[in-house]
Formats: C-alpha cells, structure tokens, sequence
C-alpha cells in the first residue's frame, strides 16, 4: 500500500507540473495585453511599454515561467496586476467561502443521492421508484443558474424567509448569517449534484440486486439486510466512490456559476475579475489552486477505493498487478 501510494503521489506531482505549463501557455495565447489594464484609452507606445515592464510581460516567455515556478516553489502565488496586492491571502480569504460552500452542498447531495439512489433500485418496478428515476433525469438538465434564480424568486423575494444573495462584511465573524446567506446556493449545488448521483447510486445498487454473490449469501440465509451490508455495500460503494470525487472537483471548479448567481465573494468571482482585468497572477493563482484541490480529490477517491475493495487491496499486497 505504501509504495503504491508513492507512486500516486509521484504521479500527482508530474500532473501538476504539466498543468502548470499548460495553463501558464495557454494563458498566455488569449488575445489581450494586461498592461492595457494599468493604462488609460488612448495611452502613448511609451506608457504602454512601461507598464509591460513594471508587471514584467515583456520578458522571455521562459524567464516568466521560471519566475512563476520559483514564486510557487516559495509558497507564493505572485502579485496582482491591477490592485498590487499579493494574491495568496486573497485567494485564501475566497476559499473561506468556497470551501465551505461546496462541502456543504456536497455532503447534502450524498445523504439525499445515496437512499434515493438505492430506493430507485430496490422499488424499481413501483410507481415512486419510476418516479425517483424519472425526477433524476429530469434534474440533470436543469441548469444550475436557473434553479438558483428559482429558488431566489421562491424562497428570498416572494416568501422572505432568506437572503437573496451576498455574504456579511465580516465573513464567518457573523456565523449565523454567514450560514444564512448559504443556505440556498448549498441547496441549489446539492439538488443539481443529487439528481446525477442518484443515477450512479441507483446504477451500482442495480449491478449489487442482480449479483451472483448476494444470491448466495441469501442462499446461506442471510437477510437481505445483512447480505447487502456485507458483501453489496462495498462493491456498489467503489464505483460510485470514483463518481463522487468527479462531482467534488467539478463543483469546486463550477462554483464560479453559483457565486454569480448569488453575489458570493468566492474563488469564482475572483477568478471572473481575473479574467475581464487580464490580471495573470490572479487567474493562474486561482487556476492553480483548483488543478492542485482536483489533483487531491482524486488521490483522496483513489486510496480511498483500494482501501475499501478487498481485491485492489490484493493487488496491492502483491497479487496480480
């Protein structure tokens, strides 16, 4: 277990270098100059040369890759273009509202996703299983900004019970109303997350009813109870293990969506400023961190299923590779 998990991390390493060579190119690719952001309309080739040259833009290609490098190696994410400031206390301060944001809808859609899943499965031939089946369906193609101007509409401007959007001044000094001003953008993540989780819930739980080896173990006289805790919660749980850690990153890197829809101050909005002042150190700061988070769920969901899978554990104990 231990050399596989070197391996994993070796390999996590070499994918963040790569990511950061190709986001730090294709950045650079996109049209624009952001030195146009420093000047005014109408500014002199000579303004304009000075400002490439106070953010270092006119520089080598190579040379600003290798100063980004060394600025990541130190712990440093660089400084913004535009506010001079340096981004990592910045992007630290977003992430106290992502994070908490995504876990949140991200736990939420779990606990509804995993009995609804497996009751889709089990009660398959009634009329509300059908219905969990079809309700999913029907969630995965609801766009999650117009299910948050819903939910706004519903519960924030006619019914006033929550607010419409926006996030106290004082951040989580204030926990209550930080909560608050949560609750509907973790319910709008949470009910879109939901609806494709219970179709891989609802998938894997399917391939468990119908296997050979639950069969058996009824045939020994277990319940049926006791048989799916033993031998179907694995197996159904390693499939959608992989599954989940997919809908954890991508919730993280689509969170940019949800914070429009609700004015959070999180690491999408920062990144949307980033990208309309062509403020490089911001966007690959902010791009960075989240290639490194998505790196990390992905280990995390990797361990995570040969520790539960008796037969990877196999693998890793010196069986079949």
């Amino acid at each position: 277990m231990a050399r596989y998990i070197l391996r994993r991390l070796a390999f996590l390493l070499v994918s963040l270098a790569l990511a950061s060579v190709v986001l730090f190119v294709l950045l650079r690719l996109l049209p624009g100059d952001p030195a146009n952001a420093l000047t005014s309309v109408g500014a002199a080739p000579e303004q304009i040369a000075a400002a490439r040259h106070s953010i270092g833009s006119d520089r080598p290609l190579p040379e600003q890759f290798a100063h980004w490098i060394g600025q990541l190696a130190s712990g440093d994410l660089g400084t913004s273009f535009i506010s001079s400031l340096p981004v990592g206390p910045e992007v630290g301060a977003r992430l106290r509202v992502t994070v908490p944001l995504t876990l949140a809808a991200f736990v939420l859609a779990v606990l509804i996703a995993v009995p609804a899943g497996f009751l889709a499965a089990y009660k398959r031939r009634t009329w509300y299983g059908a219905l969990l089946n079809g309700v999913s369906q029907l969630g995965i193609a609801v766009p999650v900004f117009w299910l948050g101007m819903v939910l706004i509409a519903v519960f924030a401007l006619n019914g006033g019970w929550l607010p419409a959007g926006g996030f106290p001044q004082d951040g989580w000094a204030e926990p209550a109303e930080a909560m608050r001003s949560l609750v509907l953008p973790v319910a709008t993540i949470a009910l879109v997350m939901s609806a494709s989780l219970i179709r891989y819930v609802r998938s894997a739980t399917l391939d468990v009813l119908g296997s050979d080896y639950l069969r058996t173990a009824r045939a020994l006289g277990s319940s049926f109870g006791r048989a799916m805790w033993r031998h179907g919660l694995r197996n159904a749980a390693v499939p959608v293990i992989s599954i989940l850690g997919i809908e954890l990153a991508s919730t993280l890197l689509g969170a940019v969506v949800v914070e429009s829809v609700y004015a959070l101050p999180g690491l999408g909005s920062l990144l949307a400023t980033g990208i309309a002042q062509h403020d490089y150190p911001v966007i690959q700061g902010v791009l960075f961190v989240s290639t490194l988070a998505v790196l990390l769920i992905g280990f995390a969901a990797d361990i995570l299923q040969r520790i539960i899978d008796p037969r990877l554990r196999g693998r890793l104990s010196g069986g079949a590779r």
